[in-house]
């Protein structure tokens, strides 16, 4: 691992220099001269006087060096049986157009503006549009509810909504506008205008305050690039956080743009021409990264998928969609891969396609099971890769560096941390730990470009949440550890922060949604593995004194009212109704031991919610450790 080791140290040692190299490789306004410097709270800020425009590193500036005619955006939609194709000279004369209906509106540089849309080429329209302007977007995952709309449009208080009439699933339409209006009403932050792209599928009725796409633009003039400051930010991106409210993390711009083009040449090894596709959603961080911003930065192809593998007409959707577009790096999360294994295991369906094209799968969201990657190593010509990384990064932390120097690959492994992460492992004391032994995985200060760099609106809950816990180091909230090669092996979150499918979503939440039911004493939510999703929700619940319904109906309230407010995304659809929690002697309830419990952590005694034979043996060790009475454990 020379080359790795001589780059990695480089980074870490020199980062100013490092990064500096790094910064050339994009088109800047003006070039940056101060590189890193620390804002009061000791916190890295990366090329705070450079000036530039990410949609015209994206667009225009490969249009000016003849990539105009190039495809920008292949969009396949099953679920529509539509297919569209937008070159770079598309792209840019769209964005500038939709800017300058944005404009018109009154959006101006550093304005928030919400978008709230499916996977169609006008959400990546709609994202480089606020770009273009230097307003700063927040896009909102379509699957999440009201509620959490209306969270979200509270915390940003943005001037425009940007919204689709619906969304297409595989088996239903759904409305959108109907949500952003139940979600506007419940926020107590009203903004000014709602732009709505009408689709074919549902057309929506428009209100006092809503403007359809098509006519906005129609009589829009085209805006030019905005100069913005490297330092200035480009989103918000809402995440779960332990305490039940989303944080918003906002990304830079100038250090978002140099680690993104950095990590498509160095991780993902794709040159400009190539086809890049990533089968996530706009709606979270790898949708942001690496389908809207990297590929075009680096002057790639992307996919823009709208439907899902196996539940499509096509169970082969990825191996068709590989073939059909020549794409040579792709990337997912585990989760669709179990379920392919699941419907076609001895993957009939690739032989059908030629995807000889395809030169490295990366995987990520998740952990990468090594059933699964067994079954795909075994399976695929190229090498399978797990890497990775947070919402809060915004790009790979760990990886196997395709472009650099390939390694060697390890079942359960991220690989090594890449060039600019100095990531380290810590025992509770915040002194490292040594190989093979687990502990916190943190990663030393300075955060490399394009990580976060704040909570939006809140900068004491950026401390409290990130770098509180071991001063000087950015607290990742995953435990993991060392191999003896330098291998990192990320085991799992620490904190009440779930993964489902590759989503994070928090049990915090959830349990305030729960525990607001005017049946609910006390309650707590748990996450429990899955063969599938990784890990499922699991409510527990006490009901209040004198509760004399029936639990199942209960169960069934709590289910359906988790699903109102945070959407199906929450995947909740497990209620246990209980008699006792166990608790501290101050009452706290001891989640960290139920979780252990559920995973069989605790006892050495593998165990699911669904396995009642194995919860006996998790009640037997119980009792044999004396750990709470035999009456908590049969609860348990």
């Amino acid at each position: 691992m020379s080359m790795y080791q001589d780059e990695f140290r480089r980074s870490i040692d020199h980062p100013e220099a490092f990064w500096a190299e790094q910064a050339r490789r994009i088109p800047w306004f003006t070039p940056p001269t101060t590189i890193l410097e620390y804002d009061e709270a000791g916190h890295a800020r990366w090329f705070v006087d450079g000036e530039l425009n990410l949609c015209h590193a994206a667009l225009d500036h490969h249009v000016d060096q003849g990539r105009g005619d190039q495809p920008a955006i292949l969009w396949d939609s099953p679920v529509t049986d539509s297919k569209r194709t937008l070159t770079f000279a598309e792209m840019r004369d769209q964005v500038a157009r939709f800017a300058g209906a944005l404009r018109s509106l009154g959006v101006e540089k550093g304005d928030r503006v919400v978008i709230y849309m499916p996977m169609v080429p006008e959400a990546l329209v709609a994202m480089y549009a606020c770009a273009r302007l230097g307003a700063v977007h927040s896009v909102v995952f379509g699957g999440f509810a009201p509620h959490e709309l209306a969270v979200r449009i509270e915390d940003a208080e943005p001037k425009v909504v940007v919204a689709a009439s619906c969304g297409v699933e595989v088996d239903r339409v759904l409305p959108y506008k109907p949500i952003i209006d139940a979600a506007i009403e419940q926020s107590s932050y009203k903004p000014e205008a709602c732009v709505v792209f009408q689709r074919e599928q549902h057309r929506a009725e428009l209100g006092t305050i809503d403007h359809d796409w098509a006519a906005l633009v129609e009589k829009a003039e085209p805006a030019d690039c905005v100069a913005v400051k490297g330092s200035d930010p480009l989103y918000v991106l809402y995440t779960s956080g332990t305490t039940g409210k989303p944080k918003g993390v906002v990304r830079d711009t100038g250090g978002y743009a140099v680690a993104l083009t950095y990590s498509m040449d160095t991780i993902y090894d794709v040159a400009p021409g190539d086809v890049f596709f990533s089968a996530s959603d706009v709606g979270w961080v790898v949708g942001h990264s690496y389908i809207v911003y990297a590929p075009l930065l680096r002057g790639c192809t992307t996919v823009v998928y709208e439907g899902k593998p196996v539940k499509t007409p096509d169970a082969g959707a990825f191996w068709r969609l590989i073939s059909e577009y020549r794409v040579k790096s792709f990337f997912t999360a585990p989760t669709a891969f179990r379920a392919m294994k699941k419907e076609d295991p001895d993957a009939k369906l690739m032989a059908q396609y030629d995807i000889s094209c395809l030169k490295a799968l990366f995987l990520a969201g998740e952990r990468l099971d090594p059933p699964t990657f067994h079954w795909l190593d075994d399976l695929m010509d190229v090498p399978v890769i797990d890497h990775w990384w947070q919402t809060e990064t915004g790009w790979p932390i760990a990886a196997n560096l395709q472009g650099l120097e390939p390694m060697p690959t390890k079942a359960g492994s991220a690989t090594v941390p890449v060039p600019g992460f100095n990531v380290q492992v810590l025992d509770r004391e915040g002194e490292p730990v040594a190989p093979m032994e687990q502990g916190s995985v943190v990663i030393k200060q300075p955060m490399p470009p394009g990580c976060l760099t704040g909570v939006w609106g809140d900068p004491k809950r950026f401390h409290s949440a990130y770098m509180a816990a071991f001063p000087g180091y950015y607290l990742t909230g995953d435990g993991g550890y060392f191999d003896e090669d330098g291998y990192l092996f990320i085991m799992g979150r620490t904190d009440d922060v779930i993964n489902i499918a590759g989503h994070r979503l928090s049990t915090g939440e959830m349990e305030e949604v729960v525990g607001a039911h005017p049946a609910v004493a006390e309650c707590a939510v748990i996450g429990i593995h899955d063969a599938l999703k990784g890990q499922l929700p699991v409510g527990l619940v006490i009901p209040k004194d004198g509760f004399e319904g029936r639990e199942a109906d209960l169960e069934e309230e709590l289910i359906a009212l988790v699903r109102e407010k945070i959407g199906p995304i929450a995947c909740f659809k497990q209620v246990l109704v209980v008699d006792r929690l166990p608790k501290t002697r101050s009452g706290k309830i001891l989640r960290k031991l139920l979780r252990n419990i559920a995973d069989g952590k605790e006892f050495g005694v593998p165990s699911t919610i669904d396995d009642p034979a194995s919860l006996q043996d998790v009640h037997e060790a119980m009792k044999e450790r004396s750990v709470g009475t035999a009456h908590e454990a049969r609860q348990v």
